[in-house]
């Protein structure tokens, strides 16, 4: 069935492959017309465009609607303009509404503003090539939004914060934005005459969350960005250099409080400086030294106790973010979250049209979690000093692209004596057959000599020697997308600058993908067949196996809905272990019910699925597993976003197992750029009455933030770990301020 579903697919890939080119060609025929400012003139960030120079200006009113029906014409007019001079793009949006008394404005957070909210975003390719693309938000309120979205993995990061400024206006006939992106933040070069490329999208959530764009986006298009039009009438400004210092003042008082045990206290005034500069449009280089990681936001808690291996977590650093998409890959072979605490980092990063590279050296001070990959478990040893390498190089030579992946760590003792390293390197490459087919491919080696030595330590010894190779395609068609691909990891395979937590297996993954659109009430449904299978290499032992059919629909007011059946689940947790037989049903749901709840989210698995903590081999038993997000909006200035996730083994021979990761998120915006959040979290896992263990963590913090680079903090943590009876204590008072010196412009 899945053989013949995936020959449709190809059959019908193959017609539209016709089609799409001239689909996108349409869409580039519709530049967007930029105007220079005369000498002298300035734009006054007020959110109008009452300034003379917006007169000059082209308007371009063209829009589409992309969601909930593609095709239709829109009900709100959309008009973009661009002004530009030596320092900066001016983009202003007018967003007409014939109802504004229904526009959706409330204060948000940075990097808060979604589809529940009135907003417009600006979509930019300095390069031009449309494989990825830097974009800004900004709600009817003034709250602002950003990150890279990047073609290869269709995919939105809003880890990067850029420099960037924006004011909104609203007026009787709905509101007006002007954005100014200095080109500072832009990424660019001079060694191509393609031109820039822009896209201007519009959500506008009413009974149906309305999205619109400036552009005719095919379905069969491989990437939302991929049909991003020129922008013409624009000229690259002659001086391109500039440096930013950007120190971060850090006062802190903790207290560690263990059971039974006296306390222990440390204050701390810590100094640090992150400095960017950009010689030339092609390269910047970023330095940081004595950064400070700490987390002014607690993680979201996961349900982390009851799988066998590491979960990965969402950078949100800054001295990571530089093109945060040319380390991405299929199989993380780069992952930042690996650094601990370095002392000092260095990185370049080469952005140009056919060649893109960066390299990151850093010196760690080590005290996190080395992963130790198994095929049917993560083991974990505690990260030692260390200096670190991580580079990535692509070529494009054009549909085809074809880089380098090389990095490692060398680790030293408190004494300063090698306790052994680990290197990785290797190629991929990547072939965009059609507009609507990608092949992507992965090749890499290790060689480790810092080996685990039984107790959660390193230790240098023989070298271990391993590989890597990942194939895979992804295609789509108006009405299918498929998904194939095979991941090969040797047993002496490691890579300690990226995410590996498996090892020694053979991984295949197939997912088909059929969909339909307006169907009565619902605007889409589709309907799916994913399957997968992992086994020991070599012998052929079954890790996993598993097929799952599902449904996907959705409708009105943000609604979604997931239903899925996991009919065997066959899966070992020791290789001489028994083939467990789990089976379950999977609901997923969310809606939008209205301005007081910007979301309801839900999910609920119930069957029988493996209790791995049960034994040695784990023992397949009744349970449930639930959760529940809301965002509510009680009152104008007060966000309220509860979340409680749980699972249930209901074991009858080694007794209930339970894990709830909970957490309660409250802000108070006291304007638009200052705010007061208060976190509480609980996580409990065991079974009770034989070793159940708490965690729980609550902070308070005030946050000042006037632009992206100048942000301050003002907050207290405090937290319980260990069995409830005998927790210890750890608290923490912080102020941090971070600001930028000064630009200067060369």
């Amino acid at each position: 069935m899945l053989l013949q579903r995936l020959i449709h697919g190809l059959r019908a890939a193959a017609w539209a492959t016709c089609l799409l080119p001239a689909a996108l060609a349409l869409a580039a025929e519709e530049p967007i017309q930029a105007a220079r400012l005369q000498p002298g003139e300035r734009i006054t960030l007020d959110g109008t465009l009452a300034h003379p120079a917006w007169q000059r200006a082209a308007v371009f009113d063209r829009s589409f609607q992309i969601d909930p029906v593609r095709g239709v014409t829109p009900t709100h007019t959309t008009r973009v303009q661009v002004l530009y001079d030596e320092q900066a793009l001016y983009v202003g949006v007018t967003a007409l509404d014939p109802q504004p008394e229904l526009i959706r404005a409330p204060l948000v957070r940075h990097d808060q503003v979604n589809r529940t909210q009135d907003f417009v975003v600006l979509y930019i390719d300095p390069i031009g090539a449309r494989r990825s693309a830097q974009f800004f938000r900004v709600s009817a309120s003034g709250g602002t939004g950003d990150g890279l979205h990047t073609a290869a993995n269709d995919g939105e990061d809003f880890s990067p914060d850029f420099d960037w400024d924006s004011a909104v206006a609203r007026n009787a006939g709905g509101y007006s934005v002007v954005f100014r992106i200095p080109y500072a933040t832009l990424r660019y070069t001079t060694a191509h005459n393609g031109p820039w490329r822009i896209m201007l999208g519009r959500r506008i959530p009413r009974d149906n969350v309305m999205l619109t764009l400036s552009v005719p986006l095919p379905r069969e298009a491989l990437s939302f960005i991929d049909a991003m039009q020129p922008l013409e009438g624009f000229e690259l400004p002659r001086d391109h250099g500039f440096l930013q210092l950007r120190p971060t003042v850090t006062l802190r008082r903790s207290v560690e409080q263990p059971w039974a045990a006296p306390s222990s206290g440390n204050n701390e005034a810590k100094l640090s400086l992150d400095a960017k500069w950009r010689a030339m449009p092609e390269l910047v280089v970023d330095a940081t030294l004595n950064p400070d990681f700490a987390q002014v936001a607690l993680d979201q808690p996961q349900l982390a106790r009851s799988t066998r291996f590491a979960l990965l977590l969402t950078e949100k650093r800054p001295f990571f973010l530089e093109s945060t998409d040319l380390l991405m890959s299929d199989t993380d072979a780069l992952y930042t979250r690996s650094v601990t605490d370095p002392r000092f980092g260095l990185r370049s990063t080469w952005r140009a049209e056919e060649l893109t590279a960066s390299g990151l050296l850093l010196r760690d001070k080590g005290g996190g979690s080395t992963l130790i990959p198994g095929a049917f478990g993560t083991g974990f040893a505690l990260q030692p000093k260390n200096d670190a390498l991580l580079t990535r190089t692509q070529a494009r030579f054009g549909s085809l692209s074809m880089g380098t992946i090389a990095g490692g760590r060398a680790y030293r003792d408190a004494e300063g004596a090698s306790l052994g390293d680990n290197l990785v390197g290797g190629v991929d490459a990547q072939w965009l057959v059609t507009d609507s087919w990608r092949l992507k491919a992965q090749a890499l080696g290790s060689r480790t000599s810092a080996l685990d030595d039984g107790a959660g330590s390193l230790r240098k010894a023989n070298a271990v020697r391993g590989a890597s190779a990942y194939a895979g395609v992804f295609g789509k068609t108006e009405r299918t997308e498929t998904d194939l691909s095979v991941l090969e990891i040797s047993q002496g395979y490691r890579n300690d600058v990226g995410f590996v937590a498996q090892a020694g297996t053979r991984k295949l993954v197939a997912k088909q993908n059929l969909q339909w659109f307006e169907l009565g009430p619902l605007n889409q449904f589709n309907a799916y067949l994913n399957t997968e299978r992992t086994e020991e290499r070599g012998s052929g032992v079954t890790v996993l196996q598993r097929w799952t059919p599902g449904v996907w629909m959705a409708g009105p007011r943000n609604s979604e809905l997931v239903v899925e059946w996991t009919p065997a689940e066959k899966s070992r947790v020791q290789r001489n272990g028994p083939l467990h037989d789990a089976h379950y049903l999977h609901f997923w749901g969310q809606t939008t019910p209205g301005a007081w709840a910007s979301l309801i989210e839900a999910w609920f698995d119930t069957g029988r699925l493996v209790d791995v903590l049960a034994g040695a081999d784990g023992r397949v038993v009744p349970a449930r597993k639930f959760g529940f997000e809301l965002k509510a909006r009680p009152l104008a200035r007060l966000e309220l976003q509860p979340r409680v996730e749980s699972i249930v083994f209901d074991n009858p021979i080694e007794g209930k197992y339970r894990e709830v990761a909970s957490q309660l998120l409250a802000v108070w915006h006291l304007s638009a750029a200052q705010t007061l959040r208060a976190i509480f979290q609980r996580h409990s896992f065991g079974r009770p009455g034989i070793d159940a263990q708490a965690e729980t963590a609550q902070s308070l913090t005030y946050t000042w933030r006037r632009s992206t680079s100048n942000v301050f903090y003002l907050g207290a943590t405090r937290g319980n770990t260990g069995l409830p009876a005998t927790p210890s204590r750890s608290t923490e008072w912080f102020a941090k301020w971070q600001f930028d010196i000064g630009e200067v412009i060369r």
